[in-house]
């Protein structure tokens, strides 16, 4: 058992579990970290398992919660309706990540360059979104009307170029229309769960071959702390955007983005 590997691996997963939620790229992070780390040749496949950790860190923070909807669901026309809710802003992403898995996979994923861009891009974006005095008309993420339900799975397929961020892309739809800042990111965590299950799923599909069963110590050491720290920051970040917004988390994209830049230069 490798020590240096076993560090390398929490630190990937405390990278992970920080970033999944937050409208920073979890992909870039940890693609580019791999490359820094000297760990860029087992990053992509082993980001499949740990962000696993990430997204069960949402179901255990919101259990209660979502037990609480799909009890009242036969005869609660909301709950209902937030179920669907949630299936329709899948749909959009998962159609088209399906049909282009394979292309994302190899080609844009190949990029680092090309997704340190899209990083500084996006920061700016959220920058300006988070700016914008928008009309609140949606302030309960278990109340998003189904056209705006969809409309933010529109966002998301933007998430498939790697570097976007499928939580940047789904808080900023929902930002402009018209959903709170709290309401967008609960949405947004809300809609994790499906997502990043059916793509883990795809991904381990496609990926089973070269997936090293035998460096099963490092996998569980990268799920357990990114579950671990998804779960702090879940319940961290909602209360700092409900005072302070994205403008930390877009500035946070254009200075790595452009660090990442500049190491790729060397």
């Amino acid at each position: 058992m490798d020590g240096n590997t076993t560090l390398v691996a929490a630190l990937l997963g405390v990278l992970e579990g920080a970033t999944e939620f937050i409208p920073v790229s979890s992909t870039a992070h940890i693609l580019l970290a791999g490359e820094v780390l000297g760990f860029e040749s087992k990053a992509k496949t082993f980001e499949i398992v740990i962000q696993l950790g990430a997204v069960l860190a949402i179901l255990s923070v919101y259990a209660t919660r979502l037990m609480g909807v799909a009890v009242r669901t036969p005869h609660d026309p909301q709950a209902r309706q937030f179920f669907v809710s949630i299936i329709l802003a899948c749909i959009p992403a998962g159609v088209l990540g399906i049909a282009l898995n394979d292309f994302i996979k190899e080609t844009l994923f190949n990029s680092l360059s090309a997704i340190a861009i899209v990083l500084i891009v996006g920061g700016v974006i959220l920058l300006f979104v988070d700016r914008l005095k928008l009309t609140v008309r949606h302030d309960d993420a278990l109340a998003v009307p189904l056209r705006t339900a969809f409309a933010i799975g529109l966002f998301q397929c933007l998430a498939l170029m790697p570097g976007t961020s499928r939580s940047g892309a789904t808080i900023v739809g929902g930002m402009l229309l018209g959903v709170s800042k709290r309401a967008a990111a609960e949405f947004s965590f809300f809609l994790t769960m499906p997502v990043m299950f059916g793509a883990t799923f795809v991904d381990l599909l496609k990926n089973w071959d070269v997936l090293d069963l035998s460096a099963i110590w490092y996998i569980a050491v990268g799920f357990a702390t990114a579950f671990i720290t998804a779960v702090i920051v879940v319940r961290a970040v909602l209360g700092y955007i409900t005072r302070n917004g994205y403008a930390l988390f877009g500035w946070w994209r254009i200075v790595v983005g452009f660090a990442a830049l500049a190491y790729l230069q060397l």
